[in-house]
Order: C-alpha cells, then sequence, then structure tokens
C-alpha cells in the first residue's frame, strides 16, 4: 500500500486533487492574490527547469540509442526497427483520425468564458536551454550516426555515459518537482475555472483512448498472423501476466523477464526470434503511449486553446513523435517525457498544456505500458514469419526462459 502511494501516478493523483481542491477554496482578491502570486511564481520556476531539462533528454535518450542500435547492426536489427517506427507512426496517425472526428464532438466549453484572470508572478527566473529542441534532436541524430559510421568507441562510451547521466537527472530532479509543479498547475487552472469545467470530458477521453489500444492490438496481431501465416491467439493467450505486469509497472523494462516467460510460452514464436525480438522491442515499440499522446495533446489544445492543432502540424508530430518514441526511456512517462520538446516546439504548448499533458499522460500510462508490451509479441510474430520466409537457420540458444 506505501508503494503504490508513493508511486509517480499517485503522486501526480494526489497532485491534481490537492491543487483543485484548493483553487476551489482561494478567493479572489485579498489573501488570495498573494497566494497566487506565489503559486505562479512556482509553476513558472519549475516549469523552466523541466524546459532546461528537455534538450538533455533527447541527446541523453537519442544518440545513445542509435550508436547501440548500430553497433549491432543486422539485417533483422534493420527489420525490426522498421516495424516499430511504422507501429508507432500508423498508431499515431489512426488517433490523430480518430481525434479529429470525435474530440469536436465532446461537450468542451471555451476555456476563455467566465475565467479569472491569473496574478503575475512576484518575479520571474529565466533558465535558457542549451539549445532548441530541433537544434537537440537533428544534433542527436547525426553524432550517433556518426559515431557507427566511424567506429567511435570512445564516443559512444561518453554518450552511453551521458544516457546514465540525464537518466538520473530525470529521476532524481524532473520527477520529484513533477508533483509540484502539477499541483501549482490545476491549482491554476481550478481557480481561473478550467479544469472544473473539462474534468467529464478527459474521463471520457481516457475510455476513448483505452479502447484504441485494443483496437490497436488487434490489428497489429491480424496483420502478424496473415503475414506469418500462424495463428496469432497462440502469441497473445498467453500474454496476460506480462499485460498484468506492465498495469502495475509502467515500465517496459521492468516487464521484460514476465515478456520473455510469457512469449517462450507460444507455440509459434521461434525462441531466436524472441531472445532478440521482445528485448529490442522493450525499448523502441511505444504504439500505446504514442497513441495515447497523440489522442491527448488534442484534447488539451481543444481545452486550453479552444481549437486542435491543424493537419499538418499534427501529421509532423506524429512522425517526429515515432522517432522520439524509439530512443525513449523505459521508464514510467518515459514518452512523454522524451517528446516534450515537440509538444513545446511543434505544437506550441505553453506551460500550462506542458502540465496537463504530464498529468494526464501519467494517469493512464500503465494501460498504455501494457499495450506497448502485448504487441511486441505480434512485431515478434512478424520477425518468425520473415525468418521461416527466407529459410533463416534457428539458433538454438542456450537460456531456455
Amino acid at each position: 500500500m506505501k508503494k503504490l502511494l508513493t508511486s509517480l501516478p499517485a503522486r501526480l493523483l494526489i497532485g491534481i486533487i490537492l491543487g483543485i481542491l484548493l483553487g476551489l477554496v482561494i478567493p479572489e482578491g485579498g489573501w488570495g492574490d498573494p497566494v497566487m502570486q506565489v503559486v505562479v511564481t512556482v509553476k513558472y520556476i519549475l516549469n523552466q527547469l523541466i524546459n532546461f531539462c528537455v534538450p538533455l533528454i533527447i541527446i541523453g535518450f537519442i544518440a545513445p540509442s542509435i550508436t547501440k542500435l548500430g553497433n549491432s547492426a543486422t539485417k533483422m536489427l534493420g527489420i525490426a526497427l522498421m516495424l516499430a517506427y511504422v507501429s508507432s507512426l500508423l498508431a499515431a496517425l489512426l488517433s490523430m483520425g480518430a481525434g479529429y472526428g470525435i474530440i469536436p464532438n465532446l461537450n468542451i466549453a471555451s476555456s476563455m468564458d467566465g475565467l479569472r484572470e491569473l496574478p503575475t508572478a512576484v518575479f520571474q527566473l529565466d533558465i535558457p536551454q542549451i539549445m532548441s529542441v530541433m537544434s537537440a534532436l537533428v544534433f542527436s541524430v547525426l553524432i550517433g550516426l556518426a559515431a557507427v559510421w566511424t567506429k567511435a568507441g570512445t564516443t559512444t562510451k561518453v554518450l552511453i555515459e551521458f544516457q546514465d547521466i540525464v537518466l538520473d537527472i530525470v529521476t532524481k530532479v524532473v520527477i520529484p518537482v513533477l508533483p509540484v509543479f502539477i499541483t501549482a498547475t490545476f491549482l491554476g487552472l481550478s481557480w481561473e475555472g478550467t479544469i472544473t469545467k473539462q474534468l467529464p470530458v478527459f474521463l471520457i477521453v481516457i475510455v476513448i483512448v483505452m479502447i484504441g489500444h485494443y483496437l490497436w492490438m488487434a490489428v497489429l496481431y491480424g496483420v502478424a498472423g496473415a503475414y506469418s501465416g500462424k495463428n496469432p491467439l497462440e502469441v497473445v493467450r498467453h500474454y496476460g501476466p506480462a499485460y498484468l505486469t506492465a498495469v502495475g509497472t509502467m515500465s517496459s523494462a521492468a516487464t521484460l523477464a514476465v515478456a520473455l516467460q510469457c512469449a517462450n510460452k507460444s507455440k509459434v514464436l521461434r525462441k531466436d526470434m524472441i531472445q532478440f525480438g521482445i528485448p529490442l522491442f522493450a525499448n523502441i515499440h511505444l504504439c500505446g503511449s504514442v497513441l495515447t499522446e497523440v489522442f491527448f495533446c488534442m484534447t488539451v489544445s481543444k481545452v486550453l486553446y479552444g481549437e486542435l492543432p491543424d493537419l499538418g502540424t499534427m501529421i509532423l508530430f506524429c512522425v517526429l513523435l515515432g522517432v522520439f518514441a524509439v530512443g525513449a526511456p523505459g521508464v514510467p512517462g518515459g514518452t512523454v517525457m522524451a517528446s516534450l520538446g515537440i509538444i513545446t516546439g511543434v505544437l506550441g504548448f505553453d506551460d500550462a498544456g506542458t502540465a496537463m499533458m504530464l498529468a494526464v499522460f501519467a494517469l493512464q500510462d500503465s494501460f498504455g505500458t501494457a499495450c506497448n508490451v502485448t504487441g511486441d509479441g505480434a512485431l515478434t510474430l512478424i520477425l518468425t514469419g520473415y525468418a521461416d520466409k527466407h529459410h533463416m537457420e534457428e539458433q538454438h540458444l542456450a537460456v531456455d526462459l
């Protein structure tokens, strides 16, 4: 019970509830204005700190991931990477299409109707980023590829060590301040009157997204079965323990051991493809998280800014999000943390939009992770079909989980 209450989703949920309740009781005028000035100031400083870390997160996860993949590059690796990216991209595009079709029909009131105006911050502590988001993305891709091309062992080791450093920054700095940032943001939204109007909408959206997870898993397993000529039910029926473990851990990495055990119970998956595919896809295949993030981004845009992003912007966002998902860390909320740069840079979200995205994404992150993990079995079935069709000799592994 104690572990559950100290988990990130629990702390964020407590922060949301606390923020909403405080926002309802703090009055306008009198002592309420100085209190809200402090809240706005805290939110501004924490937002600056989080945004400063975004380019570091991009470099820390994208570049080392490229070097790791490149150092062991084989034909199967290229195919696996393509499968993971295509799955995430198509899931994102499906979510985008559903967003344009469903979100305008939801009862979302304009965020400007009858809202209070937040007071100004007491002071503003600016923490500029070391480089822009797009510069960090391009730098990460180029430095990662160049390290592979030149077989730069020292640079590769430095990038991997930098990844460990950035992961510590995320887990020991960014994650701990998130509940405070979320509390301050939802306090402001509640005080303004925005969140109390839109709470029922987000509950509906979470249900819609979960339905989307199951639909996409059905698509993946249907395609895998048709391509491989094998019964996909013989894979997915063993994935119950992995799905439940992912719901509890919210981490593909933490679920990896259980996922391997589940996949090994299948009679249609090759053992060598399981040992190769399942660990790889656990780190690069995030279709459920991507599907969730796209729909939530569109919903938040409609709630806070009164309109959906235009089609061209959303397509660009989906294409880039697939790239970021490949290099996202396998930790709770890793996808949305890794993609904060394009949420602000491409979609133009401000601190309120970013905070709302972090909060609502984390509250259902367990189900997105479960979709990711279960979908890995389908992609491994495709790899099995490819290996069989090309008469690749099965490698007999010493380890049998």
